[in-house]
């Protein structure tokens, strides 16, 4: 059997210091710094031993993210408390949305859209999940 894995997400980056600095904020590692062209963070171990990373590629100064992508998603076990505790302030209230995943949307300092997301049982297993056998 042939398994797909996510290796890394890239994100446009107009001030690689600015963007460094949020991401670190957010609690992500530095592991790779060839700045000002490109940097590669990990997020913390999840404890199952897949830790993602997000990689920053610089853009043109012009560079403008679309409203709608990229939109990445960061889990967090309480969205309000991890805004308090990052001082963030959300572009979207903080809110309990119908598809059962409390959510609040930030911005890096290049545009990029980031969804903090908190969903608990249902970040894998909502009520209307397709059946499948295991």
């Amino acid at each position: 059997m042939h398994n797909i894995r996510l290796n890394q997400v890239t994100l446009a980056s107009k001030d690689m210091s600015a963007s460094i600095l949020f991401y670190e904020k957010l609690g992500l590692t530095r592991i790779v710094d060839s700045s000002p062209r490109y940097v590669r963070f990990e997020f913390p171990d999840d404890g199952h031993g897949t830790q993602a990373t997000l990689s920053l590629h610089a853009a043109q100064t012009d560079f403008k993210p679309s409203v709608d992508v990229p939109l990445i998603y960061f889990e967090v076990d309480d969205v309000e408390a991890f805004l308090a505790d990052k001082s963030l302030t959300p572009l979207t209230t903080p809110e309990m949305k119908s598809y059962l995943w409390f959510e609040a949307d930030i911005e890096d300092p290049s545009g990029n859209r980031i969804r903090l997301f908190a969903g608990g049982k249902n970040r894998r297993f909502p009520p209307w999940r397709i059946k499948t056998e295991i």
